[in-house]
């Protein structure tokens, strides 16, 4: 047989789409090209699987090797299909059964000595082999048993198989995470020779699907605790509302305040992630350079991007197009210290994410869109030196190297900032009570966070912060006393129509805290508050 064809997957932004690698042999000059729209990665696989099958005792063939990658208008990248390819040629050579390949996915980095070295997206490449379903992978001919499996608009296939799940074949180092996906048996192989005695149907080599843990029995690692925190009793209760309704949070105050260990410990205080969401969540981790593994299951990404990151890292971009921070911290939090140190131009390129929970990156020949639904908090000083206000008079900044310091940030990014908050420094007299001033444990937070949201998950199906316009109105309309409040306060500070809304859906939050159908008085005095640490902002 001079033609294999083997199936893979490609670590695109989470999504991993199939990949067809076809290997053919013909006559000529000897020759190995691949084609596909390969990046560098990709063609030296040449070389690698070159040197892996000569060290491994296969044959190479001495004929003209053409591998083709498709579909060919996606952009192929890593060393992944180093074994797709290895194992295409062995079976267009005959060196291996053809058929053992059929309804398989393979994905792996070969050494030259042949072993499989561990690769970053198996868990993104187990999600996409999970939803194709049995008619694309799972299927092996050497199974005893038959069946018939259609597609829509399709005429039933015969296929004979042991079991309906399907089959993905990885490096033993990255398999475990990829066993975290249900509806999909995963194998992990040391090397090339044990993969192909597997596929061979050696007895002694048979390879068994690695066990996949319970979900519920992997738990989500302890975060830091609100326990930590000194005093700041404002800043506590801004954190619980922030993380009840999903809000995005400003923090500012001078130095050593607490503002970084208050954002720290925001994950702790959000609900359990569901099923979907973790499985989300660890596909874009997967498949990103940042990687995952599996201690990190069920935990809320918490990412903090240093304030001199470009703007493609931090919302997306490059060609092909790839997820930034906000993307990865997709369902958790994105944390912005030093606010005002980011470039103003970066900054502005958050607007949309935040209100959309997603970022469309557009380039000549490709368009991406990727999720975005992270809670940003931010933090920063209140000045330059960062002592503006002090008792002390340590300050040394004048109003206008202040003022300059505060334009940095534009008014329509602080529009999208629900919460806004001022972090005042702590006295003597607090830290030597630290040991008899202990507040609220994040779990005891996070009960009360929990029940509010279930309120509006029942209520509206999405989180307050998630409301629209009309849902507003319907939803959080608050009382006769409450209304007049927030309409003086709207007409004092030069409220935006988006800033009137927000402390609307703060307040909201505030009430389901509160368990009370509608947001009262003293609640919407509560959420104005929230909106003071830049006057009429």
């Amino acid at each position: 047989m001079s033609l294999a064809v083997v199936r893979s997957r490609a670590p695109a932004s989470g999504r991993a789409p199939e990949v067809t690698v076809e290997v053919h042999l013909a006559n000529g000059l000897p020759s190995f090209s691949i084609v596909g729209l390969p990046d560098l990665e990709v063609r030296e696989s040449r070389e690698r699987v070159r040197a892996a099958l000569q060290n491994c005792s296969f044959d190479f063939p001495v004929r003209r090797i053409t591998v083709n990658l498709a579909p060919a208008d996606l952009p192929k990248e890593s060393g992944r299909f180093d074994l797709p390819i290895a194992l295409g040629i062995l079976a267009a050579s005959g060196q291996i059964p053809a058929e053992s390949l059929l309804h398989r996915e393979f994905a792996g980095e070969l050494s030259l000595t042949g072993a499989l070295r561990p690769m970053r997206g198996a868990f993104a490449m187990a999600c996409g082999t999970a939803r194709s379903g049995p008619s694309h992978g799972g299927l092996s001919s050497a199974s005893s048993g038959a069946s018939t499996f259609t597609t829509s608009g399709e005429q039933a296939i015969p296929v004979t198989c042991a079991q309906h799940t399907p089959q993905l074949y990885l490096p033993a180092a990255s398999a475990a995470e990829a066993a975290l996906v249900p509806g999909v048996d995963v194998y992990g192989a040391t090397d090339l020779p044990s993969l192909c005695a597997h596929l061979a149907g050696a007895p002694d080599a048979r390879l068994y699907p690695i066990a996949a843990p319970e979900l519920s029995e992997t738990a989500p690692a302890a975060a830091p605790d609100m326990t930590d925190v000194i005093g700041q009793r404002g800043a506590r209760r801004a954190l619980e509302v922030a993380a009840a309704g999903g809000h995005h949070v400003l923090l500012v105050g001078p130095p050593g305040a607490g503002k970084s260990m208050l954002a720290a410990r925001l994950p702790g205080l959000l609900p359990p992630m569901t099923d979907d969401e973790a499985l989300n969540s660890a596909a874009l981790l997967s498949a990103s350079r940042a990687g995952f593994t599996p201690s990190q299951w069920r935990q809320r990404p918490f990412r903090a991007p240093h304030h001199s990151s470009s703007a493609p890292a931090l919302v997306g971009g490059r060609n092909p197009p790839q997820p930034g921070e906000i993307t990865l911290a997709h369902l958790g939090v994105l944390f912005l210290d030093e606010l005002p140190e980011f470039d103003r131009h970066v900054l502005e390129t958050l607007r949309e994410p935040l209100e959309a929970g997603r970022i469309t990156i557009s380039r000549a020949a490709l368009q991406a869109d990727f999720p975005a639904a992270c809670q940003l908090i931010a933090a920063m000083n209140p000045c330059p030196c960062g002592w503006r206000g002090d008792p002390n008079g340590r300050c040394r900044c004048t109003p206008e190297i202040a003022a300059r310091y505060l334009r940095k940030l534009s008014g329509p990014l602080l529009d999208r900032i629900d919460i806004q908050i001022e972090i005042p420094a702590l006295t003597p007299a607090e830290l030597s009570a630290r040991s008899t001033a202990a507040g609220e444990t994040s779990a005891t937070i996070a009960l009360r966070v929990n029940a509010a949201r279930e309120r509006q998950l029942a209520r509206q199906g999405k989180t307050n912060r998630e409301l629209g316009g009309r849902e507003v109105d319907e939803v959080c309309r608050p009382d006769a006393a409450g209304e007049a409040l927030l309409r003086q306060a709207g007409e004092r500070f030069g409220w935006s129509a988006r800033a009137y809304y927000r402390v609307l859906k703060v307040a909201r939050t505030i009430a389901d805290l509160a368990g009370t159908a509608m947001p009262s008085a003293a609640q919407i005095g509560e959420a104005i508050q929230y909106r003071r640490a830049f006057g009429s902002v």
